[in-house]
């Protein structure tokens, strides 16, 4: 197959998501303002609580088995690879760029996550049916293509808001401690500098003997803690410590909507009495299968065209350092990739992945995609540089129609 035609199959997946993207665009603007602020907000609620889960819980559901769970163990694994590599080259931009501190969570986020779920979701379906696509029949790459996609995208959903989140969540909870703090001491030190004429006099009188020894036994014995007057116990201390690890962690974001359709998915699909009840045409339940995903079926277009809404703000700017935009792109289209390459060709020389064309081509793909578009939603509800997340977004999937064509064509050509 000629490389031309390689070109031409990787573009035009690529060329659907621009369109949506762009009317999506065209939709938030001012004189149109379909998609305006608050609808936008309104429809990422329904996508994030419904749309989603019921695309990953119903793939999943209807391609996962245990014996593909065993053949294709390498991808979380791989997806796992991608998240590390992502946050340490992610660290390395923070300390040469010299990031301000309220941008380290997004820096290691946009470094760290890319979009395992809807971009592939749209690239591999559009490729199998491309003529010039190098991985054979069409039904069969369709089903494959879709089973490795669904793993990817239950797979990036749970290191997303198990990983990602709590990363955010820890640099976004200091800066806010930070300002708080600051906010607290310019307050104190204005009721300092007030002059005030009720207390000119001394707080004690001067001639006041010091505290004898047994008030300050006295006050030393008032202000001791429990845990000091008297051992708590073993069982006391292991709940108090869980309490602490759940707060800090905030383990109840792993069971985010996403995470819970993954959950429901594997059960699904790996058990098979559910599988049964619930898959295929003769099963006694098939229409909660079928409602499922006709919800997912939504997910794609309604989030690429929220996308595009929300690419407009970064249009205005933030003041964001040029140097760190460029650093994300670099990260994400040019570091990732190359070392994707490496661990890739490493697993198939050491037996870790199947000959499989496609197989290799989707966990190579996985460390081109753009970032994650949920890093946009975390910074929504953190409310944390919404404005610098729009610019990062903007300039990266402005910039993945060109970087996804290339690295897309170059990837087929190696796994052929």
């Amino acid at each position: 197959m000629g490389i031309g035609k390689l070109v031409i199959a990787a573009f035009m997946p690529v060329l659907k998501v621009l369109l949506l993207t762009a009317i999506g665009a065209f939709l938030a603007v001012d004189g149109v303002d379909i998609l305006s602020v608050d609808a936008r907000k309104h429809l990422n609620n329904v996508v994030f609580s419904v749309f989603n889960p019921a695309l990953v819980g119903s793939n999943l559901a209807k391609y996962i088995t245990f014996r593909s769970m065993v053949l294709l163990w390498f991808m979380p694994l791989n997806i796992l690879i991608t998240f590390i590599l992502g946050s340490l080259l992610g660290w390395l931009l923070i300390k040469t760029t010299k990031a301000p501190q309220d941008l380290w969570g997004l820096v290691l986020g946009c470094c760290a996550a890319g979009n395992l779920g809807n971009m592939p979701l749209i690239i591999i379906p559009a490729v199998c049916k491309e003529s010039g696509s190098p991985f054979g029949d069409v039904d069969v790459c369709y089903n494959h293509g879709l089973l490795y996609v669904s793993i990817s995208m239950a797979i990036g959903a749970i290191y997303m808001w198990s990983y990602v989140y709590n990363i955010m969540r820890v640099y976004s909870r200091k800066v806010s401690a930070g300002s708080k703090l600051v906010s607290l001491t310019y307050d104190v030190k204005s009721v300092a500098e007030t002059p005030t004429t009720c207390c000119k006099g001394p707080l004690l009188p001067l001639n006041n003997e010091s505290i004898n020894a047994a008030t300050a036994d006295q006050l030393e014995h008032e202000y001791t803690t429990p845990e000091e007057n008297e051992k708590v116990p073993f069982v006391v201390q292991f709940k108090q410590g869980l309490q602490r690890i759940r707060t800090r962690l905030n383990l109840g974001s792993l069971f985010a909507p996403s995470t819970t359709g993954a959950i429901v998915g594997f059960i699904v699909g790996l058990i098979p009495e559910f599988r049964k009840i619930l898959i295929g045409d003769t099963a006694p339940l098939r229409a909660l299968e079928g409602s499922a995903s006709l919800l997912g079926d939504a997910a794609i277009p309604t989030v690429t065209l929220i996308v595009g809404g929300n690419l407009l703000k970064g249009l205005k700017g933030s003041g964001i350092q040029l140097s760190i935009v460029a650093g994300i792109i670099l990260v994400r289209y040019i570091f990732l990739p190359i070392f994707g390459i490496g661990v890739i060709k490493s697993a198939v020389h050491f037996g870790f992945v199947p000959s499989d064309p496609l197989y290799q081509f989707v966990l190579l793909l996985q460390y081109a995609l753009p970032p994650a578009m949920n890093i946009g939603t975390m910074t929504q509800l953190f409310g944390a540089g919404e404005g610098e997340c729009s610019v990062i977004l903007l300039t990266t999937y402005a910039l993945a129609s060109v970087s996804l064509t290339l690295w897309s064509a170059f990837f087929m050509w190696l796994v052929r």
